[in-house]
């Protein structure tokens, strides 16, 4: 009699261990495998998706080799080294919370030891500076506006995490510095690569990161009980589940609204529209799955509702670009 085959982890699970999803409770040995999923790749995406916004809001990018190529390597810089060093220096800094969250995490777990993490992040760090500068130079900036970029995208992310500042500890201060950086920051390098970025197009993507700071509420609430434990105050654990939940689904939906009726005013009547069309269903799937249970669906709501928020991005860059802005 043959004795029992343990069980083995799903192709689910282990998908989800390497996009640096929440319930990826696998072993992993592979050094290489455990660097990619220390740099979370399914938080490049929307960071990526910015850089494609702000070029749509520049008005002048058009569909050349050269074009595509350079905003391949903006995403490249936006995405998998930025985004990455920010990811690893945050699970660095997070080590004691995701013992309590998330202990199956590489660095709590002990399977990736802390001089090879922070060894990632340097290097993440400084490939991310240079191709800035080298985008810089194949565009002629004279300011060097994407290396400006770059480091401050950097700064923040650090002054998020680390201490003393560790802007994460105050709900409200960390969602929204979280939620620029994800849609304000990549915006402006895709903006200022193919167009010039002014004022007006910084001030309404920093309204704009205000619905990013209710994407960035739906990420607290995979560690609510770790930030409870250790004293740091992120909505859901100020507010409680309930009601924060509610506060992160207004957030994206009135904030959204408000760029369309701010497109109104510039003539972008059909787009504008389309925005708020867009919102429609998002709300639908907030009421189906996020305000009735939260802790149970955060991913499930995330992929049913935000697709209509990064479409409603583009719609605006696109509208953006159209108007002149």
């Amino acid at each position: 009699m043959s004795s029992p085959t343990p069980d083995l982890p799903s192709n689910d699970a282990r998908a989800r261990q390497m996009l640096g999803m929440k319930g990826a409770d696998v072993k992993e040995t592979s050094i290489w495998k455990l660097r990619l999923q220390l740099m979370k790749p399914i938080t490049w995406i929307p960071l990526m998706w910015g850089v494609i916004c702000g070029a749509a809001s520049s008005g002048e990018f058009t569909w050349t080799i050269p074009n595509v190529l350079t905003s391949l390597l903006c995403m490249l810089m936006s995405g998998p080294l930025l985004t990455g060093y920010t990811q690893i220096m945050n699970d660095y800094y997070d080590r004691e919370i995701d013992a309590i969250n998330e202990p199956y995490r590489p660095i709590p777990s002990g399977a990736m030891p802390l001089n090879q993490a922070i060894a990632q992040i340097w290097i993440l760090l400084i490939a991310g500076i240079a191709v800035a500068i080298v985008l810089d130079l194949g565009v002629g900036h004279t300011d060097f506006i994407i290396t400006k970029l770059a480091v401050g995208g950097a700064f923040l992310s650090y002054i998020y995490s680390a201490p003393p500042l560790k802007l994460k500890q105050n709900g409200w201060l960390g969602s929204y510095a979280l939620g620029s950086s994800y849609i304000a920051l990549p915006w402006w390098a895709g903006h200022a690569l193919f167009g010039t970025l002014n004022w007006t197009v910084v001030w309404l993507t920093l309204f704009y990161s205000l619905a990013g700071l209710g994407i960035a509420i739906v990420n607290d609430f995979k560690s609510v009980e770790g930030d409870r434990s250790l004293g740091l105050k992120s909505l859901p654990v100020m507010f409680g589940i309930d009601k924060a939940a509610l506060i992160s689904a207004t957030m994206i939906d009135v904030f959204q609204i408000g760029i369309a009726v701010y497109l109104v005013t510039v003539g972008q009547q059909l787009l504008a529209s389309l925005i708020v069309l867009l919102v429609i269903p998002q709300i639908t799937f907030q009421d189906m799955y996020f305000l009735r249970d939260p802790l149970k669906n955060d991913v499930k709501y995330q992929a049913s509702a935000q697709p209509f928020l990064v479409l409603g991005m583009l719609v605006a860059g696109i509208a953006m670009g159209h108007a002149g802005i």
